[in-house]
């Protein structure tokens, strides 16, 4: 009859042990031990479970250590759940924190239904968001030699008379300084070189990605997203990688929550207090959203760029862009005219952006857009 019982399991993992507590059906939740992290160790691990009962449910914290572990209690046959450690119940005044006790705070929880579940990406999913990251990290890398060349010119009063904006005008200035003094030229050649490497990195990464996103599945999703106004290949790549599967967001507010561009509420009775956006979820795909909100500020237009991205796509989906076009539009300067803030009201334009993008995915998935058509 215990074999008809679900088995609750909380996991709390570390990088070198896991510690499980159990609880069958309603029962006491009982301690299971310490292990290892090894393949060999888990394989142990789900034999002890799998003795005592034949429905498994098992959970554990997100964390450094990735998704193999649930990949691996999938295969396995457990129900797993990789739940976010931001939104465990927590009793207020509780000081005390181990391993033990974490353990047998998710079994507790998850029995209760408590917790929520992230979003585990596919393999390739997975993959292609470790390339989409390498080339993000590149592009902070490359910033900040930037910044350091130019603190260290800063400091010692040398000043580029034009515009800095590292074009090739700017580079060769760059090239042809010297210091006086030997220490100093040799410590700005290093920096001015690490710039060159980082841009050097930064093409090698984006040729690899354009190469590998014709093979990805989002693929059409990566062309669709780019006929809409301040989306091109930076910002659907980037927000799709971080985002996955739109699919599992059954209407847009779900899209928009999961971004954290809703407002913050705190009401209580007959009272409703808004405030600021939630900043939840991923904040490198909120900060894209943002940024290709800002290109509505404008008036509503196709440039040459636009019209290009928009060459073999289907006509619903670039009539598509040109609504959420015509409306963000609108939308920026109806609300400046009543004297919001620029930078609220391009938050508010970047909700809605949201909505569209969720469209407009689910347009891509539907509609058939050819394998053929370039990334411009």
């Amino acid at each position: 009859m215990k074999h008809d019982i679900t088995l609750y399991v909380g996991l709390d993992v570390h990088k070198d042990s896991i510690t499980a507590a159990y609880a069958i059906g309603a029962g006491e939740v009982e301690l299971l031990g310490k292990s290892g992290t090894t393949h060999a160790d888990v394989e142990r691990l789900c034999k002890r479970l799998q003795s005592k009962a034949r429905c498994i449910s098992v959970v554990y914290e997100a964390g450094p250590c990735g998704y193999g572990l649930y990949r691996q209690l999938v295969q396995k046959g457990f129900q797993c759940m990789v739940c976010a450690p931001s939104l465990i119940p927590r009793k207020p005044g509780e000081r005390i924190k181990t391993d033990r006790r974490d353990a047998v705070k998710l079994v507790r929880s998850l029995r209760a239904g408590d917790l929520s579940a992230v979003y585990v990406p596919g393999v390739e999913d997975e993959a292609f968001r470790d390339l989409a990251r390498a080339w993000v990290i590149a592009k902070d890398d490359l910033k900040r030699a930037r910044q350091r060349v130019k603190a260290f010119l800063l400091s010692h009063g040398v000043r580029y008379t034009g515009c800095a904006d590292w074009g090739p005008a700017h580079r060769r200035w760059l090239s042809a300084y010297s210091f006086d003094s030997t220490w100093q030229q040799f410590a700005f050649e290093e920096q001015r070189r690490a710039i060159e490497d980082r841009l050097a990195q930064c093409d090698r990464l984006e040729s690899a990605l354009r190469e590998a996103v014709v093979n990805w599945r989002f693929y059409p999703v990566v062309l669709g997203l780019q006929a809409m106004r301040g989306v091109q290949f930076t910002t659907a790549v980037g927000m799709l990688a971080e985002l996955g599967d739109l699919s599992r967001f059954v209407h847009p507010r779900q899209l928009m929550a999961w971004l954290g561009v809703t407002p913050s509420e705190h009401s209580s009775g007959g009272k409703r207090r808004q405030g600021s956006i939630t900043k939840s979820g991923n904040s490198y795909a909120r900060k894209l959203l943002v940024e290709a909100a800002w290109s509505y500020r404008h008036p509503a237009r196709v440039s040459p760029d636009i019209q290009r991205r928009h060459e073999g796509l289907p006509k619903p989906i670039v009539d598509r862009a040109w609504d959420a076009q015509v409306r963000l539009c609108r939308r920026y300067r109806k609300l400046v005219a009543r004297g919001k803030e620029k930078n609220v009201v391009v938050v508010a334009v970047a909700r809605e952006l949201s909505g569209f993008i969720w469209d407009i995915c689910r347009l891509s998935l539907s509609l058939a857009i050819p394998r053929e058509t370039q990334i411009t």
